[in-house]
């Protein structure tokens, strides 16, 4: 697993060249003792021991995770981490997503949404949920951001501190930037595993009101230019019909 620090704050972990999960730094407060990392995401099924590993390289432990969705290349290694971390350390999710983490998935859509099929891998975990997170919720220097499009129950982080999105798969680095539905030939996965792309647009859309200076995406590296670069995305997506 490839440690890439790209902030003050934060540490891109990629596994295959492809997937990445983050470790981001919080200060203590609230009884802990000095710095602690929040992971995002937690990539497939075997990383746990790189993540740690990772994490006690960089001299903080992991005291939180906190997930964008459900699918596998996100939630896979969430067992594993949780046998190994300490108790009482929080696992943190959508409510839309708990449905989708059951074994096995539970796929019936909300009154509402679209109709359309829930795609890619949900493996679910056996892990319990501590904490559920809500639109708008500040989760220690994250702002929680509900972009649904992708599937059902995602969510995207803004660390206030310094304009980093922690994206998920509301967007995809790989190369340039792209919104899951819309991405470019060389890396056509997203789209393929996406449920609702003009609601992927829409959340992409959303995020335009937001001071983002950088993108930290599920796959690709991490891309600067902010706002900027996000509305030449959501205005190509907008000239290619649905």
């Amino acid at each position: 697993m490839k440690a890439t620090p790209f902030s003050a704050y934060a540490i891109q972990l990629t596994r295959f060249g492809l997937v990445n999960c983050y470790l981001v730094r919080e200060p203590g407060g609230n009884g802990e003792q000095g710095d602690s990392f929040t992971l995002i995401d937690t990539g497939v099924s075997g990383a746990g021991d790189a993540i740690l590993a990772a994490a006690k390289a960089a001299g903080a432990p992991i005291r939180r995770v906190l997930l964008t969705h459900a699918h596998v290349d996100h939630v896979g290694s969430v067992d594993e981490l949780m046998a190994k971390l300490p108790a009482g350390t929080v696992l943190a999710i959508s409510t839309r997503s708990l449905p989708l983490l059951q074994q096995p998935p539970n796929k019936t859509l909300d009154p509402g949404e679209p109709v359309g099929e829930i795609k890619g891998g949900l493996p679910g975990i056996v892990s319990q949920p501590t904490h559920l997170i809500a639109e708008g919720e500040l989760f220690g220097s994250l702002r929680c951001i509900e972009t649904p499009g992708h599937i059902p129950g995602h969510f995207s982080f803004l660390d206030e501190r310094d304009g980093t999105l922690y994206a998920g798969d509301a967007l995809v680095g790989v190369r340039r930037l792209a919104i899951p539905g819309f991405c470019h030939w060389y890396f056509p996965l997203p789209n393929g595993g996406t449920w609702n792309r003009e609601m992927a647009r829409a959340s992409a859309r959303k995020l335009l009101g937001l001071p983002i200076e950088r993108f930290a995406c599920g796959h690709g590296r991490v891309q600067e230019g902010g706002t900027t670069v996000l509305r030449e995305v959501v205005d190509a997506a907008g000239r290619v019909g649905l």
